[in-house]
Formats: structure tokens, C-alpha cells, sequence
């Protein structure tokens, strides 16, 4: 059987170790979904489900030719990316359908966007976050983690080598910044 602590250091994963690790892991994992997408519920229910997030969350990890993690926490924080881009993906999809939508003004503070109602709003902070990145890289780390991966601050602070104290700061600062590029 394979555990997630397994791995001392990064190396490549094939997808056979994946496919075996994703029974241990997917009511994790689907929490973490319904937690997101309980976030962004436009009232309606949404059409994506928890179990659709984490296959195709599945999916887009399955789909990477070099991945690699090192520990539970690592794993997590690579889920929380691949959830990241599906959001983005079905924004950008949403918003390719609907052109003429009103924009409504979004705070991190609320972390409420549906992904369905507001995908001007979700692509507006994916490339806040990636501007974020090219500038502070932790900070951008800490938001796919918080924000796209809806881990805790411990969680966030094991998946990212850091304490717990440092996500605090990361988080608040993150948020500062993105609200001054979103608000630009």
C-alpha cells in the first residue's frame, strides 16, 4: 500500500503510485471540494459537483508527465493547484458563453464567487494571483493553497515548509496586494 509520507525527497510519480494513492486520499479530497464549492454556491447548486471537482482535479495530475511530491501536506498543495485551474477553466468557459454578464465587485475577505455566476470576477484573481507569483512566489503559493485549495492555515504551513505564523502574515499580506491589483 502506498502512503503519502512515503517519499523522502521529490521525484517523479508514475501514474500507476497515483492511481493507487487516490482511494486513500479521495474523502479527503472531496471534502476539500465541497468546502470550495460550497464557497462559491450560486444558490442554484452549481453544476459541478465535489466528486466532479476531484476527478477532474484527478485528471489534471494524472495528465502532468513529471509530477512529483514529497509528503501528505505536498500533495494537498499540488490538489489545490489542479483545483485552482479547473475553477479557471470552467470560468473561462462560463464566460466565453456569456459575454454581456454584470460584474460584481469581489473581496478575498468573502472568498464568495461563483464560479458559475462571476467568472469575470474567479479569472480576475487567477491573474492577480499569477502576477502575485512572478513578484512574491510564497504569497501566490499560500492563496492556491487558502483560497483554490481551501486548506487551513496549519495545512497550508505544512504543505509549504513554513509555520503557521508565516501563512498569517502571507495570507494577510496576499490579500493586500490583490485587493490593490484587482481594485487597479
Amino acid at each position: 500500500m502506498y502512503g503519502i509520507d512515503v517519499l523522502a525527497e521529490p521525484h517523479t510519480v508514475s501514474r500507476d503510485v497515483l492511481d493507487r494513492l487516490m482511494p486513500l486520499v479521495y474523502e479527503q479530497l472531496r471534502v476539500v471540494a465541497r468546502n470550495q464549492l460550497a464557497k462559491r454556491a450560486d444558490g442554484d447548486g452549481g453544476t459541478l459537483s465535489p466528486t466532479g471537482l476531484v476527478h477532474e482535479a484527478y485528471l489534471k495530475l494524472a495528465d502532468q508527465s513529471h509530477l512529483a511530491w514529497t509528503d501528505r501536506a505536498h500533495f494537498f498543495a499540488l490538489v489545490s493547484i489542479a483545483m485552482r485551474h479547473v475553477l479557471v477553466d470552467r470560468a473561462k468557459a462560463r464566460l466565453a458563453q456569456k459575454r454581456d454578464g454584470t460584474l460584481q465587485r469581489v473581496t478575498l475577505e468573502t472568498e464568495q464567487i461563483a464560479d458559475d455566476d462571476q467568472p469575470e470576477a474567479l479569472l480576475d484573481i487567477d491573474d492577480a494571483v499569477d502576477r502575485l507569483a512572478a513578484v512574491e512566489p510564497r504569497l501566490a503559493r499560500v492563496v492556491e493553497c487558502r483560497f483554490f485549495g481551501g486548506l487551513s492555515e496549519d495545512e497550508t504551513a505544512e504543505a509549504l515548509g513554513v509555520t503557521t505564523r508565516t501563512v498569517q502574515r502571507d495570507w494577510a499580506k496576499a490579500r493586500m496586494l490583490l485587493r490593490r491589483a484587482l481594485s487597479a
